[in-house]
């Protein structure tokens, strides 16, 4: 690498590329120089904490052609979203920087990538923090990244710390990364939602002599308001009502899958131009949505928080929320994505009654407890699969992978090939009193999120000061500042619509036709004959959050009484078996429960009596109620010869011309469902329908 350039001469330098990436009256900021500055010159390790639209991407850019130029390796990018790698990539070309990405969803491209790196035509690779964690990638192709490097940039560096609002574990990797690195190899993080605590702890990890540039978080064209709403559907119908009259185009956030897939499929019933984006969304739908959103061809995406970090649009006109996010923080990073390019963008959220739960569920994924983790780990004396391993631990395959992850991070655990798992036989404890504080603190975001919504004070001034800015002042913008509140009526006719929308009966209930991994010893492998399978069933709820499942999980919270199935519930039940179209059935039959034994048994009573039709009993379970299991493979084992056919209800069946349906309460893992049938049509059931009150997603 050669000498950099006098200072001057650099700056001026610095400058022409900033103008090719930002246009001709572009000029550099005092941070913006002073970190490009840093990194090019003194080789130094920088964390900026900046406001979204501020330029923190111009200063890796720039920083890169300047180091390219003199003849330093690639720039490593580390980027947490396939939406802000697209997005940097289109970036960086403006800066005459030629970039790439190596992520999951381009695998078959990593050979050429890695050849042309190794040939020199990359200025910027991209990666996940997830590749950081696979095998291949870590031991073929990350030793030699980290070698040549020119400049190494964590971005969204705040999901490096325990305390950032969106941890990931896979980012614990990049500790390693650093300390591998030359040691004049300079280091960049950056992140807009960083607050005292957070900017320390990543500070901590980059290192001692770490140039730390942190700035206001004052968005001027953010114009911030509450609106409460008394239900679910006169959210929904304020929304499509007032969409057409919102600025340009923009975001609508949800706090589930669910509640995005059913909001935007009422909006386009509305005559509203919106897509789903979610987690669940495929690859290339959310591609083509981000383009339309991007090209201004559609008014909104509806989003959960898949669409947040680093997606780059500068008109965007509008974040609107259907419910709070958990923290200040992820809500103040999520409206970021407004009014970067615009003077005024409007940002209003309408909390909902069930965000609380939404909350408590997702709260509920955290680290798993110590007796889980350990006897994992005593597992792992011997390589396991995941799917091995999910017969021996009661964990969701969620939990189990983010588990193996912090422990392979920590030196606990190590990945084998052929996706097998081992413990290393390092020491390691489990840190009871830091999983405690990690908790405190999301309860604590919890409590500053609820107390932003009755706030009046500056909403603006609020979330800064969440945020520990310093220069937190009234923003003379929000609906507190100007006393002007948004309305929140609506009409008659638009709220009658949400609502029989949101109380529309049905959702689909998929069979199983695979059984789980690791369930030989049961005698189960392979696909699920199909005259052992149930039919296609349906739900009344999608969910136990809005609509029908607010109803229904009155009726199933742990604490509600056991009863008769109420006339209302009835009644929605037998309106979606009437627009279901599968024809009388033969016969009706209860699932087995440990708890709500007279709901359901009064359920199958009541329908079969509607419909003119035996109702042959209950299922049974022999020694009680497995309780409740988190993975498909536990849940098997749990029910599997533990659920029973009577003697009695068996008897009948051979008798029964047409289907059974067979009536659930929440429908989660479908497995009880999946060996309930199977029962039933081995003791003589033409075909099991499944009804259920609701799924539990």
């Amino acid at each position: 690498m050669t000498d950099i350039s006098p200072q001057n001469d650099l700056r001026t330098r610095a400058e022409a590329h900033l103008r090719d990436l930002a246009g001709p009256n572009a000029v550099l900021r005092p941070d913006q120089w002073t970190a490009i500055e840093a990194l090019v010159v003194k080789r130094k390790r920088a964390l900026v904490v900046q406001r979204t639209g501020w330029g923190k991407s111009a200063v890796y850019f720039v920083a890169t052609a300047l180091l390219r130029a003199a003849g330093a390796g690639p720039t490593v990018i580390i980027s947490p979203l396939l939406a802000l790698m697209r997005n940097q990539i289109d970036a960086a070309a403006k800066a005459g920087v030629h970039a790439a990405t190596i992520n999951s969803s381009n695998v078959d491209d990593w050979d050429r990538v890695r050849d042309d790196v190794a040939a020199g035509s990359v200025d910027l690779l991209l990666v996940s923090p997830e590749r950081l964690n696979n095998l291949e990638f870590r031991e073929a192709i990350l030793p030699g990244l980290a070698k040549d490097a020119g400049l190494i940039v964590v971005d969204e560096a705040h999901c490096v710390s325990d305390w950032g609002h969106d941890f990931r574990p896979d980012y614990r990797r990049i500790r390693d990364l650093l300390d591998g690195l030359p040691e004049d190899t300079p280091v960049l993080a950056t992140t807009a939602t960083a607050n005292a605590r957070v900017s320390h702890d990543v500070a901590e990890q980059l290192g001692s002599d770490t140039l730390v540039l942190r700035g206001t978080l004052e968005r001027e064209s953010l114009s911030l308001a509450v609106v409460r709403t008394p239900d679910a559907p006169t959210r929904l119908a304020w929304l499509a009502e007032r969409l057409r009259e919102l600025p340009g185009s923009g975001i609508v956030y949800s706090l589930t899958v669910a509640g995005a897939e059913q909001t935007a499929e009422y909006l386009r019933e509305q005559g509203h131009e919106v897509r789903a984006y979610t987690g669940k969304t495929d690859a290339d739908e959310r591609l083509l949505a981000e383009r339309e959103l991007l090209d201004n061809r559609v008014k909104a995406l509806v989003a959960t928080s898949a669409l947040g970090m680093g997606f780059d649009k500068p008109d965007l006109g509008f974040v609107v929320h259907l419910g709070a996010p958990s923290s200040p923080v992820a809500y103040y990073q999520q409206v970021g994505r407004a009014g970067r390019g615009v003077d005024r963008a409007e940002v209003i959220l309408l909390p909902g009654k069930e965000d609380t739960d939404i909350w408590a569920y997702f709260a509920s994924m955290a680290f798993p407890p110590e007796r889980i983790v350990t006897s994992a780990l005593s597992l792992l004396t011997e390589p396991m699969s995941v799917p091995q391993l999910e017969t021996h631990l009661d964990l969701s395959r969620s939990r189990l992978d983010m588990m193996l992850k912090v422990l392979d991070v920590d030196g606990a655990v190590r990945r084998l090939p052929r996706s097998k798992w081992e413990a290393t036989g390092n020491p390691w404890v489990y840190d009871a009193e830091r999983y405690a504080r990690i908790a405190g603190e999301r309860r604590a975001e919890q409590d500053a999120m609820l107390a932003y919504l009755d706030t009046t004070e500056c909403r603006m001034a609020y979330l800064r000061g969440q945020l520990d800015d310093p220069q937190a002042a009234p923003c003379g913008r929000c609906d507190n500042c100007t006393g002007t509140r948004v309305e929140a009526g609506v009409s008659e006719a638009a709220a009658e619509a949400a609502r029989g929308r949101l109380y529309k009966p049905g959702a689909e209930i998929a069979p199983r036709r695979m059984w789980p991994s690791g369930l030989g010893e049961l005698g189960l492998s392979g696909k699920i004959k199909p005259e052992s399978q149930a039919a296609e069933g349906r739900a009344l709820a999608p969910n136990l959050y809005v609509g029908w499942g607010q109803r229904i999980r009155s009726l199933v919270e742990p604490d509600a009484p056991d009863g008769e199935l109420p006339d209302d519930v009835l009644g929605a039940l037998l309106e979606l078996i009437k627009g279901w179209g599968i024809g009388r059935p033969g016969a009706v039959a209860s699932m087995a429960s440990g708890r709500r034994p007279e709901l359901l048994a009064s359920a199958g009573r009541r329908i079969a009596e509607v419909g003119r039709v035996p109702y042959l009993g209950s299922l049974a379970y022999r020694a009680g109620s497995p309780g409740s299991q988190f993975n498909s493979a536990r849940r098997v084992s749990a029910v599997w010869g533990t659920l029973t056919v009577p003697e009695e209800l068996a008897a009948a069946l051979p008798e029964v011309r047409g289907s059974v349906l067979l009536i659930d309460d929440v429908v989660d893992t479908r497995w009880t469902l999946t060996v309930a049938a199977r029962l039933l049509r081995e003791a003589g059931a033409e075909e099991v329908v499944p009804l259920a009150l609701a799924l539990a997603g």
